[in-house]
Order: structure tokens, then sequence, then C-alpha cells
């Protein structure tokens, strides 16, 4: 028989367990909380060199008054829902809001998870059901449309080219073209798009700048190309 200890209170053991010189806990598994004050530290989000989110280990638990023999030690063993820390977040949506000029329904960028402005960064769309292009794309089975990517990823570069160290304003800001456009596999409701938009050459003088994207779901390439923004500051 094995008995359940909260923290405030231990039952001592019935008349049957007289004889037992001691009360332990060494066949009993507790899982640790997390602390929401202080999230488990992840080395990198970089998905071009990892298909899978690593797993940060999690300290054994330990009680000054408990012995715990079978503390899991790494977060394979803890629930699937305490596994992953959420996305950090860089820049929150109000923050984008300040720098793209965009708005729902087309505002298509919920959160900057790296940020480097002028030269990359890397942020993430959440697809649902209540996004307002899947009952039409397809009623039957909801896709988010390739366009609908290319035009988040492009928003995405935005964030990036909107600083002043590149001379972008919200004013004179265009998306001027895209090469090479890949479609590599489908997006669908509940998935988490995972953008990363690089800064590859940048001319000044004629308000041109060429960056390349990469969308990942799952850490997997599902949309990839080359994209042309126009500062319109060439000229004028």
């Amino acid at each position: 028989m094995h008995f359940i200890c909260t923290l405030f209170q231990c039952p001592s053991p019935p008349p049957s367990m007289a004889m037992a010189s001691s009360f332990s806990l060494t066949n009993t598994t507790i899982i640790p909380f997390l602390s929401p004050t202080s999230p488990p530290k992840i080395s990198s989000f970089r998905f071009s060199h990892s298909r899978s989110l690593p797993l940060p280990t999690l300290s054994a638990a330990t009680s000054s008054s408990t012995t715990i023999s079978h503390a899991p030690n790494d977060y394979k063993d803890a629930p699937i829902e305490l596994r992953y820390p959420a996305f950090p977040s860089v820049l929150d949506i109000n923050q984008i809001r300040n720098i793209l000029p965009h708005r729902f329904p087309f505002l298509l960028v919920d959160r900057v998870i790296e940020y480097n402005p002028g030269v990359s960064a890397v942020a993430i769309k959440n697809v649902t059901i209540n996004d307002n292009f899947f009952p039409g794309h397809f009623p039957d089975r909801p896709i988010m449309p390739g366009v609908l990517m290319v035009e988040a990823m492009a928003q995405v570069g935005g964030l990036v080219m909107l600083q002043p160290e590149v001379g972008g304003s919200r004013e004179n800001f265009f998306f001027a073209g895209i090469d090479k456009v890949r479609f590599r596999k489908p997006v669908i409701a509940g998935d988490t798009l995972v953008m990363r938009m690089t800064l590859i050459k940048l001319q000044k003088r004629f308000g041109i700048a060429k960056m390349e994207g990469k969308a990942y779901v799952g850490g997997e390439v599902v949309c990839e190309g080359e994209f042309l923004m126009a500062t319109g500051s060439g000229g004028e």
C-alpha cells in the first residue's frame, strides 16, 4: 500500500505498519511543476539546423524533509504539456502593429521570436480554423493559401527592413517581387508557421533589398523563396 502526502500534511501510518522503522516515498514518482517566473533556458530556436525542438534537461526535485529516488531527470519523463516551453517573445503583437501598417484581416504575424533589425527576423503565425480564408480554401479541406504564406513571410521581411538603419519607413516600403518560391508541404489549421527572413543584399542607392525566406512547421520547410523589397528611397 502506498500513501500520497501533500506538502502540508502527511498522514501517520496505520497500526498495521507500526513495525516499519520509517515512512518513505521511494516508490513514488513526483513530477515537479515548472515555475512561470523561471522557465527552462533553450540554447537556440534555429530550425534550419534541427527538425525538432530540443528537450531541455530538468534537474531532479529535492526536498529537505522527503527523499525521492525516482524523480524525473529530464522532460521525457514529464507530462507532454510540460515538455515544451512557449516560444520566446521579442516583439509582441502591439509592437508589431507599431512597425507594420497592416491590420485585420491582413496582419499575418503574431509574434517575433528573434530580431536583428536591418539583418534578419524570425516570427510566427498561429494558423487557426477561425482565419477568414479557411471557409473558401477549402470547405472540406482547410489549407492556408500559398500566396498568404508568401505574404506573411514578406511581412516578416518588412519588420527587418522598416528600420532607420536600412532607410525603410511605413510610407515608402513595398513588396516588389518574388523568385524561386517553392511550396513543400500544406499548412493546415492548428499549425504554427515559423518564418525566417534574412537580408541578402541591399542597394541603398536604388532602394532595393533582396531577402531570403524560409517557413517551417514542426521544423520542416513548408515554403521558401527569394524576395525583393523596394524602399522607395532611390532617386527621391
